[in-house]
């Protein structure tokens, strides 16, 4: 672990033997496995053209701390079972004790974090479960207001560890972490959760990887480790777009959801059978709708899909680890 993430660890004795305890479980019995795909993509980060964001330019990566070390798959999965999985996830045991260890750390069990590019860091996503007066409609499902009052705060705050154009390499570059917020050092992965103190954390990350398939899954382990070492659970999200052409991505996202046995979002599943499968014209953004959750009109588009079903998997998680 680099001195950066060392400063902002402080352990407990009870959170070291927590810890130990839960990384132990969680590696015995996992199932690993190393994505094969050759990057053949060339370009540039994905940038939006509807509703009109401008992206920054693609962060290098850099180098990662070092964390636990996943046991090897004894063998390979069926390549297209994620494609299968639920869109809501089911909750491990497992995460039951990593929010234990959070709140056992003194992480605030109202707050979540985000952490993804363009598509996570826009005021489209979840943004307006915060805004008042209100500029969403449940409809049928009003139950979903208690989870709405339970993380208010949480939904419009811009995250540190979401911006346009990252990749899963980006939320560890120092460079990127605001200055005016972070101190010397910190990356933007490690700030956010020293500022915010979230209990869970949405890992939205893909689009802009498709430059690096060879990178995406030792990046995104790594980030997954790091959440589980802060007691935060991670939500594992699919993304709508298939920018790298055989759904490697995806597929590297649900097996690793699998081996850590994290909450797994399947977006993708959610938006097969809207038209265009939710996406623009550029095959990469989301298609823009009001969140208008009774309107048989307004769920024919991708983006009120994506926090409704964004919203049911938050209210999932939370109250699969926090219940007695």
């Amino acid at each position: 672990m680099s001195p950066a993430l060392k400063t902002r660890t402080q352990y407990t004795q009870t959170g070291f033997a927590t810890l130990a305890l839960l990384l132990a479980g969680l590696l015995s019995s996992c199932s690993g496995i190393t994505p094969t795909a050759a990057n053949t993509s060339t370009g540039q980060p994905v940038t939006r053209t509807s509703p009109p964001l401008t992206a920054t330019a693609q962060p290098s990566a850099t180098a990662l701390p070092e964390g636990p070390t996943a046991v090897p798959a004894t063998s390979t999965p069926d390549p297209d079972t994620w494609q299968a999985a639920p869109i809501l996830p089911e909750v491990s045991p497992a995460m039951r004790r990593v929010y234990e260890l959070g709140q056992s750390l003194g992480n605030d069990p109202h707050a979540f974090s985000k952490v993804g590019d363009s598509e996570t860091f826009t005021n489209w996503f979840l943004a307006p479960f915060d805004q008042e007066p209100a500029t969403y409609d449940l409809g049928p499902y009003i139950d979903l207001q208690e989870v709405i009052d339970y993380f208010k705060g949480s939904f419009a705050r811009q995250s540190l560890a979401a911006r346009q154009g990252f990749n899963a390499a980006s939320v560890f570059a120092p460079l990127w972490a605001d200055p005016t917020l972070c101190q010397p050092g910190e990356t933007p992965l490690v700030c956010e959760f020293h500022i915010h103190r979230p209990s869970y954390v949405f890992i939205l990350l893909g689009t802009n990887d498709y430059l690096h398939l060879d990178e995406f899954e030792g990046q995104l382990r790594k980030i997954v480790e790091y959440s589980l070492e802060q007691g935060v659970v991670p939500i594992i999200g699919l993304k709508a777009d298939n920018l790298e052409g055989n759904g490697s991505v995806n597929r590297t996202l649900y097996h690793l959801s699998q081996e850590y046995q994290l909450p797994l979002w399947n977006f993708w599943k959610a938006v097969q059978g809207l038209p265009s499968n939710g996406l623009d014209e550029d095959n990469a953004h989301l298609t823009f709708g009001v969140n208008e959750f009774g309107n048989p009109e307004a769920m024919l588009r991708a983006w009120p899909v994506r926090n409704l079903t964004a919203l049911q998997t938050l209210d999932r998680v939370w109250r699969g680890v926090s219940s007695p």
